[in-house]
């Protein structure tokens, strides 16, 4: 399957409607695109999945490694992959310059072209040059305007590309493109879709064929070790409070176990199974149906009974004791930690993370690295006492450079990881 990356000048440029617009355009053309993104997003690629119905491909040198970068491509379907970039081309530890590298694809680089024109090309012009500079080996193909009117503007954009650019169209300033945001991001896909009507308008002046015609296939990857099935039965939490999962991640658990989901905020019975995963999510928008729903209540009870659960960041909230939210109102959780949450105005870590067991754990044998990604508002006031399975090589974890904090078979880790980095099969085969 052939693709493109849809990368930003910078953050805020407009890339996930751009993003949106490309894909509806190939639809409206007849074709099946498949969404994915660089870098650890869980919300833009909502928004991918809300316009195509298929889930949106996480790719990720850093979470993944090259070989699992290129796997999870492959993994999609469809006639042309679209990535989405994140931040500016050239930003961050793992840039999605460094993506379009790994996996060899043709860059358009989306500009906010309401304010300009000949500066669009020469921001094009830089881009394409600046590979260079960054000793990235990529090839930024063309431009793609976002917010740009027709007519003369359009044409002055167009006219303004030097012979090694090309224009692959606009996205117009269309009112009801916006897409809401809170703290972690936007409103997921299913909170808050754009109109269809309006996303076909949005979508009217995309250069499908020039787009198709640049698209190139990624190298074919080392296939991975297919894991046995274990006969396990895993419960995964599924609903708005938990909604922060890797597609890949259900899929290698589905390899290995039978997966069931239930939902936390619906109060339902905790399933027959082996083991429970709890997603990252938004605990702290649901604290009150959390606390008396039930559900926490009952797997704290099989927690500390042996039952192994995994928690990721908001997993990790509702493994807590308590869960206080921006309004100061206290909630009760599972009871499994030791540990009191509390939500903050404004971000406490965003970054690559990368752990090293200080013993085996449900993810990881002693002494081994786990790479992954952290992004949360809240912090949490952990037990002297605490016990912790990781030691922070980079990231900030937990508290005091440790992430993981466990009791009895449960753990619960501010970071998120892939499946790739093989923390899924060490659960399942824990089980």
């Amino acid at each position: 399957m052939n693709g493109i990356v849809l990368a930003g000048t910078s953050s805020g440029v407009g890339k996930t409607v751009a993003t949106l617009a490309v894909l509806r355009a190939l639809q409206r053309t007849v074709r099946d695109p498949q969404p994915a993104k660089a870098g650890p997003d869980f919300i833009d690629p909502s928004h991918h999945a809300a316009v195509c119905e298929k889930p949106s491909r996480t790719l990720d040198p850093w979470l993944a490694g090259e070989e699992g970068c290129r796997r999870n491509y492959h993994r999609g379907s469809g006639d042309i992959c679209v990535v989405e970039g994140m931040m500016g081309l050239y930003d961050g530890t793992n840039s999605t310059a460094a993506v379009a590298e790994t996996l060899e694809l043709p860059v358009v680089l989306v500009v906010d072209a309401k304010a300009g024109m000949e500066s669009v090309a020469a921001q094009g012009l830089g881009f394409r040059e600046y590979a260079a500079e960054a000793d990235r080996d990529i090839d930024v193909v063309g431009v793609l305007a976002n917010r740009a009117h027709g007519g003369r503007h359009e044409a002055g954009i167009r006219d303004a590309l030097p012979d090694s650019l090309s224009y692959f169209g606009r996205v117009p300033p269309l009112g009801g493109l916006e897409i809401p945001d809170r703290h972690l991001g936007l409103h997921m896909g299913r909170e808050a879709p754009i109109d269809a009507e309006t996303l076909d308008a949005a979508s009217e002046e995309i250069a499908v064929e020039e787009l198709l015609e640049v698209a190139t296939e990624p190298p074919r990857p080392e296939p991975r070790p297919h894991g046995t099935d274990t006969g396990k039965t895993v419960a995964v939490a599924d609903d708005a409070a938990f909604c922060f999962r890797y597609p890949a991640s259900l899929e290698r658990l589905r390899e290995r176990a039978e997966v069931v989901t239930f939902s936390p905020v619906a109060g339902d019975s905790l399933p027959d199974c082996d083991g429970v995963y709890l997603p990252g999510g938004y605990p702290e928008l649901h604290g009150a149906e959390l606390a008396a729903g039930g559900t926490l209540a009952e797997l704290g009870a099989r927690a500390a009974e042996g039952l192994p659960v995994l928690g990721e960041c908001g997993g990790l909230m509702a493994l807590s004791e308590t869960l206080t939210d921006t309004d100061g109102d206290t909630h009760a959780m599972a009871g499994v930690l030791p540990a009191d949450v509390t939500m903050c105005e404004r971000y406490q870590a965003l970054d690559h993370v990368e752990l090293v067991a200080r013993g085996d754990t449900l993810t990881a044998s002693g002494g081994e690295q786990l790479r992954g990604h952290e992004f949360h508002y809240s912090t949490a006031e952990v037990a002297d006492d605490a016990d912790f399975a990781f030691e922070v090589k980079r990231g900030d974890g937990i508290a005091g450079a440790k992430d993981g904090l466990t009791e009895y078979r449960a753990l619960g880790t501010y970071a998120h990881v892939h499946a790739d980095s093989g923390a899924f099969d060490a659960f399942v085969d824990s089980l």
